[in-house]
């Protein structure tokens, strides 16, 4: 079945190379497809799956880069997987930001959220909830262990 709707992702100049790097991410991925302009050397699209999600890479040039208002979520089961991803995500010029969030090399945002975090964030118990939340906000990389202490905290 063909995906209906694709995130098209607009690059200067480094396409093939960031398509590589996130297929290296994640199990399941691979570059689907480059499509090079009439000299065999200029890269022009690349189809890629991450996961079994595709997406598509063009070099577009200078005119607009990345930012905040769109991000790519990433649900993890482990924080040994949050800890690789950001470790990751965030080499070779990656930032840091808050609550989960960062920025690739390529200023491409990505939050890296444990599957354990919206458990412990809407928890019935408005208290254990809230500290949960509390703890998360001072966080850059979610860390598992320090949520759960501080939702049990009260």
């Amino acid at each position: 079945m063909t995906q209906k709707i694709t995130t098209y992702l607009w690059f200067d100049n480094q396409a093939e190379e960031a398509a590589a790097f996130y297929t290296s991410l994640f199990a399941g991925s691979r570059i689907v497809r480059v499509q090079r302009n009439g000299d065999a050397d200029t890269v022009m699209l690349v189809e890629f799956e991450l996961a079994g999600q595709r997406f598509l890479a063009l070099n577009g040039g200078p005119h607009f880069t990345f930012n905040e208002a769109v991000s790519l979520y990433v649900d993890c089961e482990t924080q040994e997987e949050v800890d690789e991803l950001w470790a990751r995500l965030t080499a070779d010029g990656g930032e840091e930001s808050q609550c989960g969030w960062l920025k690739d090399r390529w200023g491409l945002s990505w939050q890296i959220v444990p599957s354990r975090l919206p458990e412990l964030i809407s928890d019935p118990d408005p208290g254990r909830a809230g500290r949960a939340m509390k703890a998360m906000l001072g966080m850059r990389k979610i860390d598992i262990r320090a949520l759960e202490e501080a939702a049990a905290a009260g």
